[in-house]
């Protein structure tokens, strides 16, 4: 793992540490899950943009399609 500095106002880390505690855990681990869920947003983007196009690509216009339909291979 790699680490990291910041810098931040000292009441402001008191504070947060003390939540952090009151919580069971700490702010590394905070840290560590908010970079996560941040790192992730742009793949959840993707997908939601791939899933919109599959969408309109793929529209049956309110028709049902037969078994064999369904099954077909291309």
């Amino acid at each position: 793992m790699k680490n990291i500095t910041f810098t931040a106002d000292e009441r402001l880390i008191e504070a947060a540490r003390d939540q952090a505690a009151a919580d069971n855990t700490t702010l590394n681990q905070l840290f560590r899950q908010w970079l996560e869920q941040y790192g992730r947003k742009r793949q959840v983007v993707r997908a939601k943009d791939t899933l919109a196009r599959l969408q309109k690509g793929y529209s049956s216009d309110g028709r049902k399609f037969t078994r064999d339909e369904m099954n077909e291979r291309r």
